[in-house]
Order: structure tokens, then sequence, then C-alpha cells
């Protein structure tokens, strides 16, 4: 199985960083594909996207000043199969990454992955103190539907507190307040 190349250019505004390839992501070549993965909804929901792009599309996150790359490079089932020496080598070439590549801010999706990658134990969710380069970090909940403790609102307002730090617009549609709910009628 190959590895998942990364969606990445110089000066994106947010580097999105996944802990490492699923299966079905390294089948398929798109990032964040399994079915049932949170990470396109809660992007669209927090204002990053005009709509819910499919994995497919990731391409053109780009041209939204947004690209992803993962941690460990290897594909896997489930995360708990990556070893402590993956995740800080991961760390290490993620490191190089950022400099090379000088985003905004990373953000990486996965507080125990970003513990593990840089040997940071008591990191939390949110805004990071360290920074690499001139890059800020955060770090956002894994928006693997394994990842219950976070609904889809939830992580939608997580991911949009990075947005609004980011400076970035709200690309999310306003819902129609002249359209009534389902079941309902207009006053």
């Amino acid at each position: 199985m190959q590895p998942l190349g990364d969606l990445i250019r110089p000066d994106l505004r947010v580097l999105f960083c996944g802990i490492n390839p699923g299966l079905v992501s390294a089948e398929t070549g798109h990032h964040f594909a399994r079915p049932g993965n949170r990470f396109w909804p809660a992007l669209h929901l927090a204002g990053f996207t005009p709509r819910i792009f499919k994995p497919a599309e990731q391409r053109e996150l780009l041209d939204l000043d947004l690209g992803i790359t993962n941690v460990v490079d290897r594909p896997s089932a489930r995360a708990d199969e990556l070893t402590k020496a993956e995740f800080r080598a991961g760390g290490e070439n993620l490191e190089r990454k950022v400099l090379e590549f000088g985003p905004d801010w990373l953000a990486v999706v996965g507080v125990t992955a970003y513990r593990d990658a840089f040997g940071l134990p008591k990191a939390a969710i949110g805004r990071q103190e360290r920074v690499i380069g001139r890059t800020r970090v955060w770090v956002l909940p894994n928006p693997s539907g394994l990842n219950a403790h976070y609904t889809l609102p939830k992580l939608a307002l997580v991911y949009g507190e990075l947005r609004v730090a980011a400076g970035l617009p709200d690309l999310a549609p306003a819902p129609d307040q002249s359209d009534p709910a389902p079941g309902r009628t207009a006053s």
C-alpha cells in the first residue's frame, strides 16, 4: 500500500495534519476518505469551506490556502497500531516540512498524536505555546467517528475557533432565515 501524498504548497494559511492515513485513504489516495470520518463536514460547518467537500475534491483546499499532511506516513486500520518511534520520527519529519513550506498555522488533528510526536505529554486541545519557525500550532480533536466525545457540532465549534484565530472568512453559507424549518410555517 502506497503512502498518501501531502496536499501542500508554500505559505498556506492552515496546514491540517492527520495522525496517519487510514486504509481507505491509502487505497483511494484521498485524505480523510473513510466513510464516517467527520473531517470534511467539520471543516464546512466551521466555515473553512463553502460546502462539504468530498475526499476526491481535496485539491480544492489549496485554492482556499489550506492543506493536509500526516504525522506518520504509514497507513494503518487504527492509529493505535503505530509505535512511539513512528510518532517521534513523524514529528521530526513534520517539523522539517513546516519549516520548508511555512504555513501560518499547523493544525494537528489528534491531541495524543501531537503529544507523542513532539514529546509534550500535557498538551491539550487548542492553541499551543510552541511555534515551529514562524508557524503557530493548534491542536484539534480527531474527527474520526471513533472519537465519540466530540459530536459534529462540537468539532465544528472547536475547528471554527482555529478559523477565527487564523483570520479566515466564514465561508459556510448562513442558514436561510426565510425558509421555515421542515414541518413549520413562517409567521
